[in-house]
């Protein structure tokens, strides 16, 4: 199980939505449960290990590699999706 790192902006849409799907997601998937996601506010000196590899929040980072970066306009839907991916991923590498 490999570490997952989000960076979000509070007030944020997008981040919202990441961040119910993340919950969502642990709910409904028993597998997902025991994932830890970590929570970076953009900006903040933690985050800015990851500056240059993102511009757009919510972005998703599995050991320090992007793996989802949202865009503006995204669903919902198409968050969850992409939280979804960023957890298998981190369960099977």
């Amino acid at each position: 199980m490999k570490k997952l790192t989000m960076i979000v902006m509070q007030g944020c849409p997008y981040c919202a939505a990441a961040k119910r799907a993340v919950k969502e997601l642990k709910a409904e998937q028993a597998v997902y449960a025991p994932l830890a996601v970590e929570e970076l506010e953009d900006g903040s000196a933690a985050a800015q290990a990851y500056g240059k590899d993102y511009y757009y929040v919510p972005s998703i980072f599995i050991e320090g590699e992007k793996c989802f970066e949202a865009q503006p306009g995204q669903s919902d839907a198409v968050i969850k999706q992409a939280v979804a991916r960023a957890f298998d991923r981190a369960l099977r590498d």
